[in-house]
């Protein structure tokens, strides 16, 4: 007879930061669908608590937490809810971010402190939160969402690349701080994904092609087609990563 398959993060407590809509959305379903039990968290509540619903409905694990990435208390209060329902996080995604199409001349002080707030501190202060669970662990994996545009300039998007580009060497210099204690720090950098974040941009064939320039497969990605290299991420797959950046682009950093 042939054996059941074992889900790629079977037994791994998952928690997965902005998980209501798009790639967020997508990770922990994928995670969950792979045997993984999910901390779902954003903001946006009625969102975060429909990803939470389906899993459920699917016969996985999962709560919804509420709360602002930005903020370390609602960090540390969040990784302690966590612990209690489930004893243990293998598994962080920083994924919450937000966009702002301005070029530097344009953007504000308050935009700027706004995304770097999110992108930036939400990443850091993910880290810093969930370390004590993963030491205790013997381990785990922490995957920080950054961009294509965290590697590479465009025009119009300063502060999100900005923010993106400090998410990589983040990535880098923690995964260098923690090896010692079999934690992976890996990130991951999305091209073009077609999302809600990105609809506004995406609205004809013609603006769609016009951001695709530089893409050798001219193409958008669909969210699943980035969560799948979060899931091998998660996974011991990729025991010997670290400090490592997935980039998920469509060929458009190969020109």
């Amino acid at each position: 007879m042939a054996e059941m398959r074992k889900g790629r993060v079977e037994g791994k407590v998952a928690l997965v930061t902005g998980g209501a809509v798009g790639m967020g959305r997508e990770h922990a379903l994928l995670l969950a669908e792979e045997g993984a039990t999910l901390v779902v968290n954003d903001v946006d509540d009625e969102g975060g608590r429909r990803t939470v619903d389906e899993i459920n409905a699917k016969g996985g694990q999962a709560l919804y937490l509420g709360f602002d990435v930005s903020s370390r208390a609602a960090w540390d209060d969040a990784v302690s809810r966590a612990m209690d329902a489930f004893g243990r996080i293998d598994v962080l995604v920083n994924n919450a971010g937000i966009l702002l199409f301005k070029p530097v001349h344009e953007t504000s002080e308050a935009e700027l402190d706004r995304i770097l707030a999110v992108n930036v501190k939400g990443v850091f202060f993910g880290i810093q939160a969930v370390l004590p669970a993963m030491k205790a662990a013997g381990g785990g994996s922490i995957i920080n969402v950054s961009s294509i545009y965290g590697l590479v300039g465009a025009p119009g998007a300063a502060a999100y690349e900005t923010s993106k580009g400090a998410v990589r060497l983040l990535n880098k210099a923690a995964a260098t701080d923690y090896a010692p204690f079999n934690i992976r720090v890996n990130s991951v950098h999305p091209g073009v994904i077609r999302t809600p974040m990105t609809k506004d941009i995406l609205t004809t064939e013609d603006a769609t092609q016009d951001i695709l320039r530089g893409a050798i497969m001219r193409r958008p990605a669909e969210p699943k087609e980035v969560s799948w290299a979060v899931l091998f991420l998660a996974s011991d797959e990729s025991s010997y990563m670290t400090g490592s950046e997935m980039v998920v682009d469509g060929g458009y950093s190969a020109t």
